[in-house]
């Protein structure tokens, strides 16, 4: 199977778009797209941006997305599906008249109790998904990060937000109460209040964690993102660079180098 993001951008090419087009047309970031097709990402974008993808490029319904849901199918599924369909093809034990109706019901099924087993075992295990940038702004990887497929997990048995994430802190620029490698959980459903800290997504798809304050530059709203290191200079953006704002609600810290 051709890997997803060399199938995008092969198609992107033959259309003759850039990816400032492609990234216009289908409301994703620029630089998101470009990891996207360089296989720089750990899992597959959302099927939301995957349909709008499919729709714009001219593949088939379902297409994208199919491809999606196979790569994110554990890998025991996976060998059970190939194993079924090799014997469809011929090479092995062939099946029993009605055994198999519907390869894709079955790997639909087998996903299905994998991720109910998945879910048991995890609980309210929140995805820790990439560093939180407390210097200069890095690149973010996606909101829709699939569930139970992250490299890390920490358990948060109090976060009852099922797009709840968390990021370890990179930089000095918000210590002394966050310092480097702590884990901070954000909460996209709590709302962003005027000097909460908070995990800031750009419109170009960077992102900061800073304490945030809601300000006028004449009459234009802006949002200033204040670091908690004094001898850190505030950084101060118009209102719609900001892409997205996410509270912070728990904090991991090592306790020992105190």
């Amino acid at each position: 199977m051709e890997p997803l993001g060399a199938k995008l951008r092969k198609q992107r090419r033959r259309l003759g778009l850039t990816l400032d087009e492609l990234a216009g047309r289908v409301s994703i970031s620029k630089p998101y797209l470009s990891l996207i097709e360089t296989g720089r990402v750990p899992n597959p974008p959302s099927d939301e941006k995957l349909r709008r993808l499919e729709q714009t490029l001219g593949f088939g319904v379902g297409e994208l997305v199919t491809q999606a849901h196979l790569q994110r199918t554990p890998q025991d599924v996976r060998a059970v599906l190939g194993k079924l369909l090799e014997r469809k093809k011929g090479r092995g034990t062939p099946l029993v008249e009605g055994e198999v109706d519907d390869l894709s019901g079955i790997l639909r099924e087998l996903v299905d109790r994998s991720g109910q087993g998945a879910e048991r075992i995890m609980g309210n295990a929140v995805p820790v998904i990439n560093r939180a940038s407390a210097g200069y702004p890095k690149d973010f990887m996606d909101l829709s990060y699939p569930t139970r497929v992250a490299d890390q997990y920490v358990g948060c048995p109090e976060i009852s937000d099922k797009d709840a994430f968390a990021a370890r802190v990179h930089g000095d620029s918000m210590t002394p109460k966050y310092r480097e490698g702590d884990i901070v959980i954000f909460a996209p459903s709590l709302a962003a209040r005027n000097g909460d800290d908070c995990f800031v997504r750009f419109a170009d798809g960077q992102t900061t964690f800073k304490r945030i304050f809601f300000e006028t530059d004449g009459e234009s709203p802006v949002v200033r993102l204040q670091p908690r290191n004094e001898k850190y200079r505030p950084m101060v953006v118009k209102s719609q660079e900001v892409a997205g704002m996410y509270r912070a609600a728990f904090r991991y810290q090592r306790v020992d180098g105190e």
